[in-house]
């Protein structure tokens, strides 16, 4: 129903923002991630939006970025992970840092997300693990992740993969210029990338 709303950033708080749009005043949840980029009131602001639908109420989430409005909803796919716990997850975990979690069986990472236990976090690893590739990282013919190639081709394919998960083109080549590709594959190349990025 929604996609994306503009306005003037009205206020926010720990859990939501309110975005003045025409004159109506609109309430949506938010993760830490996206709440870090609202600190000006009274600036325009765009916020890509996902309405949850229950039986007792309405509710608009905001996100920064398409990327994270992705992964909120690969995430409330996941059997037993709620709007809520999405959301707590993405206040932990950028998409990008979503993405390599999965990919890599990091379930203590995505666990430290409040509400989400041990048990909850090995399922969203293996209920995303073969979808989060076509959706954050870039994906093959057969919808996997790319697979070995000539190293120049993984590099530039890594690189594109980085720029998909909302680094900048120059950010994304420095830090592959300091990793030896030769040999790796695409998969590996990113997740080193990633950790590179991330310290």
């Amino acid at each position: 129903m929604f996609y994306s709303i503009n306005g003037i950033l009205m206020t926010t708080t720990e859990s939501f923002a309110v975005v003045d749009c025409g004159g109506v005043g609109f309430k949506l949840s938010v993760s830490t991630n996206t709440l870090s980029h609202l600190i000006h009131y009274g600036e325009k602001v765009c916020l890509f939006t996902h309405l949850s639908v229950r039986e007792d109420a309405l509710e608009l989430f905001g996100f920064f970025t398409e990327e994270e409005l992705d992964a909120f909803k690969l995430l409330i796919g996941v059997s037993g992970i709620g709007p809520k716990a999405a959301l707590a997850i993405l206040s932990v975990l950028t998409p990008g840092q979503l993405a390599l979690a999965v990919t890599s069986g990091d379930a203590k990472s995505i666990s430290r997300a409040q509400g989400v236990g041990g048990k909850t976090a090995s399922r969203v690893i293996l209920e995303l693990k073969d979808k989060i590739g076509k959706t954050i990282l870039p994906s093959d013919d057969e919808g996997g992740l790319v697979q070995a190639a000539p190293s120049p081709q993984n590099t530039s394919e890594a690189r594109d993969a980085l720029l998909v998960l909302g680094y900048k083109r120059a950010e994304a080549e420095a830090v592959l210029k300091k990793i030896d590709t030769d040999g790796m594959e695409v998969e590996e190349i990113i997740r080193e990338a990633l950790k590179r990025l991330m310290r």
